[in-house]
């Protein structure tokens, strides 16, 4: 691996476990408000009819802090073994940590009855470029 290769590797390590931590505080805090919400029966979240919201919110929740650890175990395995470090690969992680949580959040936040507000369709394009991701970075161990 060249020089350039091996400082891009390490950026893109650098990125990732940085982001993966903010990410993961973030999302240990919804996981806090969700339990709060819980705690004192909050009618937004566990009145009947509210099911959807609760779903949505919870799986938010999941996937943002599992997506997190993901970037977090990511940048550890480049800065390693810096070969499966790509630009596209990064972006494409990045994009799936955003747009999953944010999808089901919003779908969750504006949900009407049983049906997850429009922004439900973020997931959908979040999960393609995880998969991408995914796809990038086995091709090139």
């Amino acid at each position: 691996m060249s020089e350039t290769e091996d400082n891009d590797a390490k950026a893109i390590a650098r990125r990732h476990i940085r982001v993966g931590l903010w990410a993961l505080a973030f999302f240990v805090v919804v996981g806090a408000v969700l339990e709060t919400l819980h705690a004192y029966k909050s009618p937004f979240y566990l009145d009947a009819g509210h099911e959807t919201t609760r779903l949505l919110l919870r799986l938010s929740h999941a996937h943002g802090t599992l997506l997190s650890l993901f970037s977090i175990v990511y940048g550890a395995i480049v800065h390693v073994r810096g070969a499966i470090a790509s630009r596209i690969a990064s972006g494409a992680l990045l994009a799936s940590m955003v747009l999953i949580p944010a999808g089901f959040m919003l779908g969750g936040v504006f949900a009407r009855g049983a049906d997850p507000g429009l922004a439900i369709a973020l997931v959908p394009p979040g999960a393609i470029a995880l998969l991408v991701a995914i796809v990038i970075s086995a091709r090139r161990t």
